[in-house]
């Protein structure tokens, strides 16, 4: 026995607040958590942080480089880019939960009701989720959009957050049934069922609580997809749209005619949209080792 398995050195660790256990057992994900809190501290008071408009043109900056005024440089409208990521972070951010919220909730409820029932239910819906799954996430979200355009409602276009959300919904719904099927067999829930409880109260008051934790790690790991999903669509014009500032749309039109003589214009929403996927994929997978019991002690 190690001087870290003694049971001085458990109950101490057991004692901690569960946010400093997060911490000192995973290092890389409260890193990541860092990073993810940075940006939505910088996305929700974007109007107190950022030192510019983001829409505001102006002619003679254009195409900046780096500088004390502009640290990340200026795009071919004279628009500071710094300003522009940190207002894209909003963006990315918001989209980027919603999606990621809708579609893993839809498929959570899609996974539990289709394990509860079983038999023909099951294997109907089941073959829909491999309909989905045969498509990749890109062209089943393309057409979605296609499909529907835009619809903005409070600065936020519903429609790309369907988009979005439909190409998760399968892969999560396939994973809770798999961890519904175990608490199916649950001693609770054939009681709740010889109880004569209704098959809503079943699956929401007894089985859904026990698919809290993979849910909680899908959603996190989600929202990374769902930024670099939003990223791509805005890139190919069919995300978000001008003058508002996204990291995709960033990288599109104009800044591909300059990336020689304005190199910046490409670099910096580039990393930002990187170092976004990167931190909520270091926290997703903290947070799905911190949540499994076989690495509890």
């Amino acid at each position: 026995m190690t001087v870290a398995d003694t049971p001085v050195a458990v109950r101490a660790r057991r004692g901690r607040h569960p946010a400093l256990q997060f911490v000192v057992t995973q290092p890389l994900g409260a890193a990541g958590l860092l990073v993810i809190l940075l940006m939505a501290f910088a996305g929700i008071f974007a109007e107190y942080v950022a030192p510019y408009d983001p829409v505001a043109i102006d002619f003679g900056a254009m195409l900046a480089p780096p500088s004390p005024e502009h640290v990340m440089g200026t795009d071919s409208f004279g628009r500071d880019i710094f300003t522009r990521i940190i207002y894209g972070a909003r963006t990315a951010l918001a989209i980027g939960f919603l999606s990621s919220f809708a579609g893993c909730t839809l498929g959570a409820a899609v996974g539990v009701a289709s394990a509860y029932f079983g038999g023909k239910i099951d294997l109907v819906v089941q073959r829909f989720v491999d309909i989905l799954l045969a498509f990749p996430i890109i062209v089943l979200a393309l057409v979605v959009v296609a499909m529907l355009g835009r619809n903005l409602v409070l600065g936020v276009d519903v429609n790309l957050i369907v988009a979005i959300a439909i190409p998760i919904m399968p892969k999560v719904a396939r994973v809770i049934r798999s961890a519904a099927l175990a608490v199916r067999e649950m001693p609770y829930v054939d009681a709740a069922r010889a109880a004569g409880y209704s098959h809503a109260r079943i699956i929401f008051r007894h089985m859904a609580p026990n698919i809290v934790a993979p849910y909680l790690i899908m959603l996190t790991a989600y929202i990374a997809q769902a930024i670099l999903l939003e990223a791509s669509l805005s890139f190919l014009g069919l995300g978000v749209a001008e003058p508002m500032p996204a990291w995709g749309l960033m990288l599109a039109g104009n800044a591909s005619d300059f990336y020689r003589e304005a190199p910046w214009m490409i670099l910096f929403p580039g990393l930002a949209i990187s170092l976004a996927v990167f931190a909520f994929n270091l926290f997703g997978d903290s947070l799905r080792d911190w949540l499994d019991p076989k690495f509890k002690t």
